[in-house]
């Protein structure tokens, strides 16, 4: 019978526990990745975990969208989507969309050894002056007046404006309950909405992105993704207006109705004469 081989030392090092984990470590000199304790040793998920050490093992270039990693990974979409947006928010993750020269948009990823110094954190901004008390418990589709008002393309004031801005910010706890924000929180990020509502984006669709896709556990205080999103996001495009129907029209000779923009012959009549 051939003897069994092992790579383990023949005898136990002075000092070696008798429990738990003990280490045989070798001296890489080529492919290998430096991985921070902070993410090799995040408590949570494991999934999230491998993800973000195989990003930072990857060469650049490398697509790292939901489906290139599903070619890579067994996990389904669901998980590597949250182990995505986990890491963006505690900021291993950094996906900023960017515009081309040709106009197309394109999403660029950054992956980092270490999280961003400016995620957990909103930056300061100055508090604005006190506005009208918002009725958080209505619904989004509810929210008040100043909100609904809020077009796309429509010019509001300044005090109108930080309204509304302020009224989308405290509708999110609607959307899910651990976006309750502060009155500091609120000010801090309303001018941050504020520049989206005056690129054209509507207020109930703002609320949906900043609501969208949310870690299952929020590591830091929300404010800091909000604000993250408010800073790197492009705005949420304004819904088109619904196209009005064309009214039914009588027809002259036979009296059958058709679609017109005004009364007509309809197509049947017309071959027939013809």
């Amino acid at each position: 019978m051939a003897d069994t081989q092992s790579s383990a030392p023949s005898h136990a090092r002075a000092g070696t526990p008798t429990t738990g984990v003990v280490h045989v470590r070798r001296r890489l000199t080529a492919d290998f990745t430096i991985l921070s304790n902070r993410l090799a040793q995040r408590p949570g998920s494991a999934v999230t975990v491998g993800v973000g050490a195989y990003l930072l093992s990857v060469p650049d270039g490398v697509p790292v969208s939901i489906d290139a990693l599903r070619a890579h990974f067994t996990e389904s979409r669901e998980r590597l989507a949250r182990a995505l947006n986990e890491l963006e928010a505690e900021g291993f993750l950094e996906r900023v969309v960017v515009r081309e020269g040709n106009g197309r948009i394109r999403t660029r990823t950054y992956a980092h050894d270490a999280p961003r110094a400016d995620a957990p954190t909103a930056p300061e901004a100055p508090a604005p002056e006190p506005t009208p008390a918002v009725d958080c418990d209505k619904a989004p589709d509810e929210a008040p007046a100043t909100v609904r008002e809020a077009a796309p393309g429509a010019t509001l004031g300044a005090d109108a404006l930080a309204g509304a801005a302020e009224a989308v910010l405290a509708s999110l706890r609607v959307r899910d309950s651990r976006l309750l924000l502060s009155q500091r929180d609120i000010a801090r990020l309303a001018p941050g909405v504020a520049a989206w509502l005056r690129l054209g984006a509507e207020p109930r669709r703002i609320a949906e992105a900043l609501a969208a896709d949310l870690p299952s556990v929020l590591t830091h205080r929300p404010a800091g993704l909000l604000a993250h999103r408010l800073r790197v996001w492009e705005p949420p495009a304004a819904t088109p207006p619904p196209r009005a129907a064309v009214p039914w029209q009588s027809c002259d000779s036979c009296e059958r109705p058709f679609r017109g923009h005004a009364p007509a012959t309809c197509r049947e009549c017309l071959a027939e004469a013809a």
